[in-house]
Order: structure tokens, then C-alpha cells, then sequence
């Protein structure tokens, strides 16, 4: 498993524990909106931040994208 991969496991944990949602629903979101490529492309700078950070981000990236 690539680190990115080992990342966006992280970020889906924690997004649904930030939002209440299952892992499949964040999945969707993600996959939906253009997000999943963002996280992963994003990987190198993400990590380096808080799960708050992050999940901020993955927010107004999908409010932007969506």
C-alpha cells in the first residue's frame, strides 16, 4: 500500500468521525465531487497538518467542486 493510499484511509476515518457518516458515504462523497483525486493529489501537503486542517480543506474543496 502507497503512502497515499495509507492517507486517504486516515482522511476517510476521520471525516466520517467528523461528520457521522459511514465509510462507503464518505467514499461516495469523495468519489463524487472530485475530492478522492484531490486527497491524493494533495497527499504531500495534507499529511503535514491536523485532521481539523484537513477536513477544513476537504470542505471547501467540495463546496467549490460540487
Amino acid at each position: 500500500m502507497t503512502a497515499e493510499v495509507k492517507f486517504l484511509a486516515y482522511v476517510v476515518e476521520a471525516y466520517k468521525a467528523a461528520k457521522g457518516m459511514s465509510g462507503r458515504e464518505v467514499f461516495v462523497l469523495f468519489e463524487r465531487t472530485g475530492a478522492l483525486r484531490y486527497v491524493l493529489a494533495s497527499a504531500d501537503a495534507l499529511h503535514t497538518t491536523g485532521a481539523e486542517y484537513t477536513i477544513g480543506q476537504i470542505d471547501d474543496f467540495i463546496a467549490n467542486h460540487s
